[in-house]
């Protein structure tokens, strides 16, 4: 059983805008990626984030799939040889906790993974070959495990991203084999914090129950009916907690909301558009979701931050805006709980 901080913990779930006038179809490579890998995990430290994650600038399915589906770094049909795991923005974070070092602090991340699930969807859609799935599976082990050999850097938290899950018709695989090729995936995670990201929290209880994960993601700003559908008492049967999504990400459609209210294009406006997310999205609000997941679930809310990630916002600085927001509100929330 690991033994958890007293408080919540703020992580956020990884991806981030890029710098103005970059592309993701042309980022720079070698050194000059891992600079810009390094300088958003600096933003989000600097944003209050205690857990960060790698931002995920690469497509989330092609950076694993790539070397799982390479001959020269496999070792059979879509098992990566375990030399070959490594994922290439940890590298950036091994930099950064070596400077942090001599500063006398330690940096303490989240690294996310794309589950086995949302990996097999994306090459094989409605179909049920199980023995794939798992092999699937032990290579996204293979890359937690691999993760787990930082030197400057500790892996405080793990994540196992399945957004499908409980939501895509497409997964036909029945709970049994979902959570055994969970279960695969998470069995590097032996005294270290698991979570699974969900976009759906109809799988959660089957998620809780997976040997191995013990936190389970729900995206709870935009969707705040959801936290109604997990049941506490089976998170406290099984020893698993919630993380709490605090802060809607789901710009695009918030935008639009906006807009129809507004009777205008907030996108051609930048200023104005800011200020009427944050308006929205203040710490003060972020703050009043938190006390909502603590009133439903007390102390099995572990984690809180951001719904999902933040490629999809229009700057870095909205970003990192929106992640400050969360710190307040959760130190905030730390402040009364205190009282």
């Amino acid at each position: 059983m690991i033994e958890h901080e007293k408080e919540i913990i703020f992580d956020d779930i990884g991806s981030y805008p890029l710098p103005a006038g970059m592309s993701r179809e042309k980022l720079p490579q070698g050194d000059s990626y891992l600079e810009l890998v390094r300088d958003a995990i600096v933003q989000k430290i600097k944003a209050g984030v205690e857990r960060p994650t790698y931002p995920q600038f690469r497509d989330m399915i092609k950076m694993f799939m790539d070397p799982i589906e390479d001959p020269q770094r496999s070792e059979s049909p879509y098992i990566v040889k375990a030399e070959s795991a490594r994922i290439l923005e940890l590298e950036a974070l091994e930099t950064l906790g070596k400077e942090m070092e001599k500063e006398g602090k330690r940096l303490r991340a989240r690294v996310c993974v794309t589950g086995p699930i949302e990996l097999y969807l994306a090459r094989f859609g409605a179909t049920d070959y199980v023995d794939i799935l798992e092999n699937l599976a032990t290579s996204v082990a293979r890359f937690l495990e691999e993760a787990k050999k930082g030197r400057h850097f500790e892996v405080a938290v793990a994540s196992i991203d399945e957004p499908s899950l409980g939501i895509s018709p497409s997964v036909i695989f029945d709970d049994d084999q979902i959570s055994k090729a969970l279960e695969i995936a998470a069995s590097p995670c032996e005294r270290i914090d698991c979570e699974v990201h969900l976009h759906s929290p109809l799988m959660a209880e089957l998620c809780s129950a997976v040997p191995g994960i013990n936190v389970i993601g729900v995206e709870s700003a935009a969707n705040p009916d959801y936290l109604k559908l997990v049941d506490r008492k089976v998170l406290e049967d099984h020893d698993s907690y919630i993380r709490a999504g605090i802060a809607r990400t789901d710009i695009i459609a918030l935008v639009a909301r906006m807009n129809d209210r507004l009777g205008t294009n907030l996108w051609r406006e930048p200023d104005r558009l800011e200020r009427e997310v944050f308006a929205a999205e203040s710490a003060k609000v972020m703050e009043r979701r938190l006390a909502e997941a603590w009133r439903l679930f007390g102390d099995r809310v572990r984690y809180a931050g951001p719904d999902c990630g933040l490629g999809s916002w229009p700057s870095q600085k909205m970003a990192a805006v929106c992640l400050a927001n969360c710190a307040k509100a959760i130190a905030v929330f730390r402040s009364r709980q205190d009282r």
